[in-house]
């Protein structure tokens, strides 16, 4: 196998189960490792070929993405002793909501051993992921984008946000915060319909029509809340982090953000009734506790 032609995919979750399979899709030697072997079933399917190890991955690459759960992984997979960095691929891709400090310490330690580092956070769920239609975020040096969009462009829409690694995070961050407060306050919103008698897939109908459209009306309350399912595929524990996330870099900069803190309380509440694997629509059970009535 030409090293240049691979690609490696380290982290094979929720979201890279279904993006990895895309690259071998396309036409990609991609070779991908997972703690759980069990999980690159979906990408020997579709052509691709499973290593025995993150080191494996890197030494048989020449770029290697990333989709890992927590920042603390990202960092241990990517410059740990045993990590990517020991292989050298050329390109090392980013697809994980890892934090802009945690990101710049990457890239400047991959910078220092001859390899370009591409933070490039993703939104749009795992649903985004299997059609292709997530948006990315990406920065990094103007040198590798030629190399990099048209394998980004595999997973969906790709926005260039600049050279410093972790313009990108924060970019992601901002989202996902925005999401999150769409989510809690709709769902207030509804059951305070519902409870005043109203149909809640007509109230639906009227905000989508109206200035109350959101991301969370739109798509989350309609595929998750009234439909009982909660299962949107975004795990509350990975919500609870990013919104920490954001509001730890918001106060390092001095920037109040009182609605966030609040987001991150309503987390930390769901959090604890229904744990950290639980989907973060699961926000809405809570409101409906508080409310005493059920979104449906």
């Amino acid at each position: 196998m030409s090293r240049r032609a691979a690609l490696g995919f380290v982290g094979l979750g929720s979201m890279g189960s279904a993006m990895a399979p895309r690259l071998a899709a396309a036409g990609h030697e991609v070779i991908g490792f997972d703690q759980s072997p069990a999980a690159g079933a979906a990408l020997v399917e579709a052509g691709g070929r499973m290593a025995q190890s993150t080191a494996q991955v890197a030494e048989a690459s020449d770029v290697v993405f990333m989709s890992l759960p927590t920042p603390q992984i990202m960092r241990d997979v990517a410059i740990g002793a045993d990590g990517l960095i020991a292989g050298s691929p050329r390109i090392v891709i980013d697809l994980s909501t890892s934090g802009p400090r945690v990101s710049a310490e990457v890239a400047n330690r991959l910078r220092d051993a001859g390899i370009a580092f591409v933070d490039a956070p993703v939104s749009g769920g795992r649903s985004g992921a299997l059609a292709g239609k997530l948006a990315l975020m990406a920065a990094c040096s103007k040198d590798v984008w030629p190399d990099v969009e048209p394998l980004l462009t595999t997973f969906g829409k790709v926005f260039y946000v600049g050279e410093a690694a972790g313009q990108a995070q924060m970019m992601k961050l901002i989202n996902n915060v925005l999401s999150v407060a769409a989510l809690v306050v709709s769902s207030e919103g509804m059951a305070l319909g519902v409870k005043a008698g109203l149909d809640p897939h007509v109230m639906i109908d009227v905000l989508n029509a109206s200035s109350g459209r959101n991301s969370a009306t739109v798509d989350k309350l309609p595929r998750a809340v009234l439909t009982r399912t909660f299962d949107f595929g975004f795990a509350t524990g990975l919500s609870l982090k990013d919104v920490r996330l954001c509001l730890d870099e918001a106060e390092a900069m001095g920037v109040p953000m009182l609605v966030g803190n609040v987001l991150r309380t309503v987390l930390n509440i769901t959090q604890s009734q229904y744990g950290p694997q639980s989907d973060f629509t699961a926000i809405a059970k809570v409101v409906e506790q508080w409310a005493g009535v059920e979104i449906k």
